[in-house]
């Protein structure tokens, strides 16, 4: 899916305020204290809870794996400035359900209504238009998760209907809302600027993360 240009640990994506890298093994703390918490993993469709550190090793572990093959892209969302300091995940994998390429991410309670989802998902839709072929993003969000649902739609794109969705983590069958954004959307919307972006009071940002166990 993603070239060699991106199958290299030392690539990163660099925002106004955020980088954008591989997730280490030394990440595996944050993620575990921030993931861990159950508003953030009712959310997702693979992180447990409670989630060990043991489960975020693996996590971290699969996620290098798929980057270096270019299966996939899950990377770190550090503060600028801060690039140890570990504050959500944001990933296009390909969709267990139909192989599409999905984007999901998450960010951590102490970093909400901040804007940084919005700004980490845009910057990695736009690194996914520009270095593959891929000609179309699909991802979903949990009927009662309205701020993702949000973040989505700021990023361009467009509600596809709802349905059920395996949540693996969870257990059975969710509802869920699809969306869809194609490379000709995209590029309507090239204009986006990863500074002075809006966000809306209470925005709570947290998506789905397609996590590789």
């Amino acid at each position: 899916m993603f070239p060699d240009l991106t199958r290299d640990d030392v690539f990163r994506l660099e925002t106004r305020r955020l980088w954008l890298r591989w997730p280490r093994l030394a990440d595996a703390q944050a993620i575990v204290r921030l993931a861990g918490e159950k508003t953030v993993a009712d959310m997702t469709t693979r992180i447990p809870h409670p989630y060990s550190q043991e489960d975020a090793e693996r996590f971290v572990f699969h996620a290098r794996q798929a980057n270096a093959n270019g299966d996939g892209l899950d990377l770190a969302i550090t503060l600028k400035g801060k690039p140890n300091s570990v504050i959500g995940m944001v990933g296009i994998s390909s969709n267990p359900e139909d192989g599409s390429p999905f984007l999901g991410y998450w960010l951590g309670t102490p970093h909400w209504s901040e804007g940084y989802a919005t700004e980490a998902a845009r910057a990695l839709i736009d690194a996914f238009f520009a270095y593959t072929d891929g000609n179309e993003l699909t991802s979903a969000a949990r009927v009662i998760n309205p701020a993702s649902r949000r973040v989505l739609e700021k990023c361009g794109f467009a509600f596809q209907g709802s349905g059920l969705m395996t949540f693996h983590a969870q257990g059975g069958l969710f509802p869920v809302d699809h969306f869809r954004l194609d490379r000709r959307a995209w590029t309507s919307l090239k204009t986006w600027s990863h500074t002075g972006l809006v966000r809306e009071p209470g925005e709570a940002e947290v998506g789905e993360l397609s996590l590789a166990y």
